[in-house]
C-alpha cells in the first residue's frame, strides 16, 4: 500500500491544535485561581484541557497509523470548540485522516 503524508500531516495539525486546547485550558484555570471565580472557571477549564489531551493522543495515533477511529476523535476534539480561531487546524485534520482512513492498521 502507497503511504502518503496525509496521516502524517493529520497528525501534526492535532498536535497543535491540541497543544491550543491545553494552553487555553491552563490560562483559564489559572486566572479562575488568581481570582474569587475559581469553581466559575473551572467549568470552561476542563472541557479544554479535556479536548485538548484527546487531540493529542489522536495525532500520536495519527502520525503511528493506527486506531483510526481514535485519530478522527482527536481531530473532532480538535475542531469542536468552534469560536477559536486555530479550529481550522482541527477542520483539516479531520479531511486528512478522512482522506487516509486506508493506511491505518
Amino acid at each position: 500500500m502507497e503511504r502518503t503524508c496525509k496521516p502524517t500531516t493529520a497528525g501534526i495539525l492535532m498536535i497543535i491544535g491540541g497543544a491550543f486546547h491545553v494552553i487555553v485550558g491552563i490560562i483559564i484555570a489559572a486566572i479562575g485561581g488568581l481570582t474569587f471565580l475559581f469553581g466559575f472557571t473551572t467549568i470552561f477549564a476542563a472541557p479544554f484541557l479535556i479536548l485538548g489531551i484527546v487531540a493529542i493522543v489522536g495525532g500520536l495515533y495519527a502520525l503511528r497509523r493506527e486506531a483510526w477511529g481514535l485519530a478522527l476523535a482527536g481531530a473532532i476534539c480538535a475542531f469542536i470548540p468552534l469560536i477559536l480561531p486555530w479550529n481550522v487546524l482541527g477542520l483539516l485534520a479531520i479531511i486528512f485522516v478522512s482522506l487516509g482512513k486506508r493506511e491505518f492498521k
